[in-house]
């Protein structure tokens, strides 16, 4: 198993930028490709960015495709998500999402671990 912790989350104009990280506890992280995928209010929970294991591998939605980067540290058990050019749409909590299968996670089909999630408001 593995526990997923996200921070980073917070308030930010629109066009500004936000780091968010996703710490993994547990056995063997290298071993899970990463995603994550957020939810904003009164709408489902919809796929951003996956990575593969080794980080060589990278899969975005076209919403945030040349805005935000997925990376990886599987030394320190961390990946992360940088956004930038931020807008109003992209408000959602964030929520870091681990699986075995980069096939699933790239079509959106998330895993079974889950972060517990982190704010991100965007202000016009």
């Amino acid at each position: 198993q593995v526990q997923l912790v996200e921070s980073g989350g917070g308030l930010v104009q629109a066009g500004g930028s936000l780091r968010l990280s996703c710490a993994a506890s547990g056995r063997s992280f290298s071993s899970y490709c990463m995603g994550w995928f957020r939810q904003a209010p009164g709408k489902e929970r919809e796929f951003v960015a996956a990575i593969g294991w080794f980080g060589t591998s990278t899969y975005y939605a076209d919403s945030v495709k040349g805005r935000f980067t997925i990376s990886r540290d599987n030394a320190k058990n961390t990946v992360y998500l940088q956004m930038n050019s931020l807008k109003p749409e992209d408000t959602a909590v964030y929520y870091c999402n681990a699986d075995r299968s980069l096939a699933q996670l790239r079509v959106g089909t998330a895993g079974d671990y889950w972060g517990q999630g982190t704010q991100v408001t965007v202000s016009s």
